[in-house]
Formats: C-alpha cells, structure tokens, sequence
C-alpha cells in the first residue's frame, strides 16, 4: 500500500482553520494545534455572545427608560405598566430612541398615560 502525506488536503484544511484565526496572537495564529483550538474556543464565545447581545442591548434601553421616566416623576415599572394598559404598541428599543433624541415629545407619551398609572 502506498503511503499516503495528505499533502493538498492536510494544506487545505490548515489554510482554513489559520485564516479565521487572523489577528490571533502568541502563536496563535500560526501554530496549527493551538489555533485550531483558540478558533473553536473562539467560535464558542461568538455563538454566546450573539445572544448575550440582545440581552445587554434590553437592558441599555430599560436603563434609559428608567432615567428618563424619573425626569418625568413617574417610576420605570409604573410607565410600563401605563403604556399596556393603553395597549402603546412601541417597545423599549424605539421609546428609548424617543427619550433621547426628543424629551419632549416622549414627555407627551408619558403624559398621555399617565392617567393609567397606578396611583402611589
């Protein structure tokens, strides 16, 4: 039987794991036992991160919610509470878009339901 090097094949697979390791560093990125373990370690935090995200992201939104509902003497969770009650179709993502590029008129939203607001 002939002996077999892998040759292109081994190169192939190399080449691809190296590439998505650019920008590694100490040895990481041209070691190939090492990369390849950094790449999958790598493609693990990725993976967690993308949901991770959305988690932070809804968490910044609430946070400037919750400031700016507190420049209008209304607490966070009574607003909430305020806009389903008015069944206000706009989530956290746009409210907080509003409350910092025009106070006013997110002054306006609070105002307007603020009548359904639980009393306290």
């Amino acid at each position: 039987m002939p002996r077999a090097k892998r040759g292109f094949k081994r190169r192939r697979r190399h080449k691809k794991v190296l590439d998505r390791a650019e920008g590694f560093v100490l040895g990481g990125n041209n070691k190939f036992r090492r990369t390849a373990e950094l790449v999958d370690r790598a493609g693990v935090y990725a993976y967690r991160d993308r949901r991770a995200k959305k988690r932070d992201f809804r968490t910044l939104w609430i946070a400037r919610l919750s400031a700016a509902a507190n420049d209008c003497n209304i607490s966070y969770s009574r607003l909430v509470n305020a806009l389903t009650k008015a069944q206000v179709k706009l989530d956290r993502k746009v409210l907080s878009d509003i409350a910092i590029v025009d106070p006013k008129g997110f002054g306006a939203i609070v105002d307007a339901v603020r009548s359904l607001a639980p009393a306290n």
